[in-house]
């Protein structure tokens, strides 16, 4: 009797694990509309004022959770320019609070839509303070049913290309076509030089072809989510003082008719490493589009690209490796040099009429962000990078606008199959150069569209590719 009670334990422990007891690979999604109810609304894309009026169509936050028992997570794309750091932040707890899921395994990314409201707020009563609410309620709603919705799942990943819908917008022009930048001094290259071939000499940087997509079915090879990435900034065209989620979301739309879905189906486009890319063919002429007409056939073609690539996909893992690490990267800012700062005071100074349209355009705009950098009280900001791992497939998210070759040089040396590069993840901080387009000038570079150091760039590669062997490894 003694000796068949000492032998239980063992025999027990091997016996195998049921299917019922076996950790199971789950996966939820869904939407939330973050349209705004109120108007007008500042829509902050560019340098003059957009007021929107109305919606044209709608905002979402579109949400996928993913949980293998041990470890959840959830990652978010949201209809935004680029919501706030501080806003992520209260989102982040709150979802937090309601899931379980940790602060620090939440990704959240905008789409840098430039026809959306400013996630900033505003005075109490206003449009803009409504609008922040229902953001961050939207948000933190997305994830929350997201969790809520969690069901055994399998995962896939593929990417197929999509090459006539990028261009790089940083141009070399010919010799003698380079105008003053807002400094007053002359850069090497120019952002978008328009179309003129008398001007155009050859794009300073590359693009990234590939559209890559993640994607998640229920038990029944339904399609529960699809998490796309594609490097193309904007497509704009979108109607004037309207509100639109412009191709991303117009992309999320058309997707459930591509793939067959469980009804409930979930598709996000989350924004590249495009930073220097955008939509114009500048050495073809285009014909004319009606309003939203480019959005439309932009999505369309990103919808057929996530298809084949969704072909490419011959089985779907029902326990995928599922990894998620963050680090906070400590950055310098920039600062601005003697003769900057005294260059920048002259232009703020000037009052004549004449004087002030004699100016660079944009000169007073950049000159003011030369003092206010002089002036910033903290040397350095410390911002979030995260990556995670999917089964063959990682994901690197990144808080700024990142330029191409940045994103293509994660890709390239990253241990995994594919790997995602998400920019204006968890806040925006501005445009992120590599060294080299540093060297070059152009709008991305400019003190105040840039805040960070040159090499700021190099730092926080190191530290993903350094995330995504500990992924790999683990």
């Amino acid at each position: 009797m003694i000796r068949s009670l000492f032998l239980l334990p063992l025999l027990l422990a091997a016996i195998p694990l049921t299917a019922q007891e076996k950790p199971v690979f789950r996966a939820g999604a869904f939407a939330a509309d973050i349209t705004p109810q109120q108007f007008p609304l500042n829509m902050p894309g560019g340098f003059s004022a957009n007021g929107a009026e109305s919606a044209h169509d709608p905002l979402h936050a579109r949400a996928l959770v993913l949980d293998d028992g041990t470890t959840a997570l959830a990652m978010v794309v949201v209809d935004n320019l680029g919501v706030s750091p501080a806003l992520i932040v209260e989102a982040k707890q709150l979802a937090s609070q309601k899931t379980g899921i940790p602060v620090e395994k939440i990704l959240i990314s905008s789409t840098h839509t430039h026809s959306a409201p400013s996630s900033g707020g505003g005075k109490e009563g206003s449009p803009e303070a409504a609008y922040r609410q229902r953001l961050l309620d939207g948000i933190v709603e997305s994830i929350v049913k997201a969790h809520e919705t969690r069901r055994p799942a399998a995962a896939g990943a593929a990417s197929h290309p999509l090459p006539e819908e990028v261009f790089n917008r940083r141009w070399y022009l010919k010799p003698g076509k380079m105008i003053p930048n807002p400094f007053g001094k002359m850069d090497k290259v120019k952002m978008n030089p328009g179309t003129d071939p008398n001007t155009l000499d050859r794009p300073a940087g590359p693009t990234d072809p590939d559209f890559l997509v993640l994607s998640i079915q229920n038990e029944k090879r339904q399609q529960i989510a699809l998490y796309a990435s594609y490097a193309l900034h904007y497509v704009g065209a979108t109607p004037p003082k309207q509100v639109s989620a412009d191709y991303f979301g117009e992309f999320a739309r058309l997707m459930p008719s591509r793939l067959r879905g469980d009804g409930t189906m979930v598709a996000m486009l989350a924004n590249g490493a495009s930073g220097d890319i955008n939509n114009i063919p500048f050495t073809v002429t285009r014909p004319p589009r009606e309003t939203f007409e480019q959005v439309r056939i932009v999505a369309q073609k990103a919808a057929d690209a996530a298809w084949f690539a969704h072909r490419q996909i011959t089985t779907h893992d029902p326990a995928p490796k599922l990894g998620m690490v963050e680090r906070q990267i400590e950055l310098r800012y920039r600062r601005p040099a003697e003769e900057d700062i005294a260059a920048a005071r002259k232009v703020l100074d000037t009052k004549v009429k004449e004087e002030v349209e004699a100016l660079p355009r944009l000169a007073q705009h950049y000159a003011a962000s030369v003092l206010a950098a002089a002036q910033r009280a903290e040397e350095t900001i410390t911002v979030p990078v995260q990556a995670i791992r999917v089964g063959d497939l990682a994901i690197c998210g990144l808080p700024f606008e990142v330029l191409v070759e940045i994103g293509l040089e994660l890709r390239e040396k990253s241990p995994f199959g594919e790997t995602m590069v998400i920019g204006l993840a968890n806040g925006r901080h501005g445009y992120l150069p590599n060294p080299k387009q540093h060297a070059l000038g152009g709008y991305e570079t400019w003190l105040g569209t840039n805040t960070v150091e040159v090499d700021s760039s190099e730092i926080l590669t190191k530290a993903l590719l350094e995330m995504l062997g500990e992924l790999k490894g683990g």
